[in-house]
């Protein structure tokens, strides 16, 4: 009994402390995931120099994350830079009233009458849409301008957060397999379950960040690109835009292109408005179909409403950092169930079995 008591009080202060340590952790959420991210989408890299360099662990973790900083870190600060001057450029136009985005509407409405022949069908009244768009885009830049000066403010921060990533991502990348084998031996789920366990937490980072991200990042580049050489107003701003938007399944960036092509025909542009939505279908469109299997490949893939309901709720839950927590979640969700069903109900271990010998022929 006395040996019963002490190992449920021991469990319990284990519980106790690995809480309060992860609420210790918590304020550097982003930092150590990012790390973590980099760490297994680098690690083909650290292997190819391991192969060439030898056992030369420093050397090869260092060389890594510079690569990481010049692929990666620095042209992504230059766009962050780029997108919160023009968001503090546009904020300034509209409270200048040099742009007014109710009359944009207007313009479409005049050009299209069935658009507010249809709106009224719904019960939508043009006048309080045009309202609700002109504050919307009052909002929008008011907090881009906000967010741009809190960068300013809080540059020293978000560089500690980075110099923080950075850090981190030196060890993972030099200790992360030693680091893995030592979980693998602490926690007590099994060793195949967590091996399990790790590899489906590689293949969802490698899917979400190589996958979603560098296709979103592609179709907001192709997005600015066509904006730029159309001539239309803030094109890196909507670039970015479009990329955000990309990483939200089902929204994407026709968003953004669509109703920018509506707007050119209204007043008049009808070639560029027709370069817009050709551009839009055949280019911007098709870049997730095909560059998606190539950079994520046979990694696990969720089932869309899933990945839809996840990367919101993730987004909902810690903010943009949530596009990679969500499907995350959801995948060690799927996990934990499936690892249950295989071990503890025979008829889908069989089949499961069976699936995979299927795969492998």
């Amino acid at each position: 009994m006395s040996e019963k008591l002490e190992h449920m009080a021991f469990l319990s202060l284990l519980v106790a402390v690995t809480l309060l340590f992860g609420l210790l952790l918590w304020p550097f959420l982003a930092p150590l995931l990012w790390a973590a991210i980099i760490a297994v989408l680098f690690h083909p890299v650290q292997l190819w120099l391991s192969r060439r360099w030898g056992d030369r662990p420093n050397t090869i973790a260092l060389v890594t994350l510079l690569a990481c900083v010049v692929l990666v870190v620095i042209p992504v600060l230059f766009l962050l830079i780029s997108f919160l001057q023009q968001g503090l450029a546009l904020f300034e136009k509209i409270e200048a009233g040099q742009l007014q985005p109710g009359m944009y509407l207007e313009k479409v409405r005049a050009a299209f009458p069935g658009i507010q022949a249809f709106l009224e069908r719904l019960d939508i009244d043009m006048a309080t849409a045009r309202e609700n768009a002109a504050q919307a885009a009052v909002s929008a830049s008011q907090f881009l301008a906000r967010n741009a000066l809190a960068f300013g403010q809080g540059a020293f921060g978000f560089m500690l957060q980075l110099a923080l990533m950075l850090y981190v991502a030196f060890f993972l990348l030099r200790d992360g397999r030693a680091l893995i084998e030592h979980l693998i031996h602490a926690m007590p789920l099994g060793d195949e379950r967590e091996r399990h366990l790790f590899q489906k937490f590689a293949e969802v980072a490698r899917a979400t960040v190589k996958g979603n991200l560098l296709v979103a990042m592609v179709q907001g580049a192709l997005g600015g690109l066509i904006f730029w050489i159309l001539g239309l107003p803030a094109a890196l701003l909507w670039g970015v835009v479009m990329t955000v938007l990309s990483l939200i399944p089902v929204v994407g960036a026709g968003v953004v292109w669509l109703p920018a092509a509506l707007y050119l025909y209204a007043i008049g542009e009808l070639v560029a408005a027709t370069v817009l939505i050709a551009y839009g279908v055949l280019i911007i469109g098709l870049a997730d179909n095909i560059l998606r299997p190539i950079l994520v490949g046979r990694d696990t893939k969720l089932p869309d409403w899933m990945v839809l309901l996840s990367t919101l709720g993730g987004i909902a839950l810690v903010g943009i950092n949530g596009f990679v927590v969500g499907p995350l979640i959801a995948v060690l969700f799927v996990a934990f169930w499936q690892i249950f069903s295989d071990e503890f109900n025979p008829v889908t271990r069989i089949e499961h079995s069976a699936e995979e010998e299927a795969g492998e022929g």
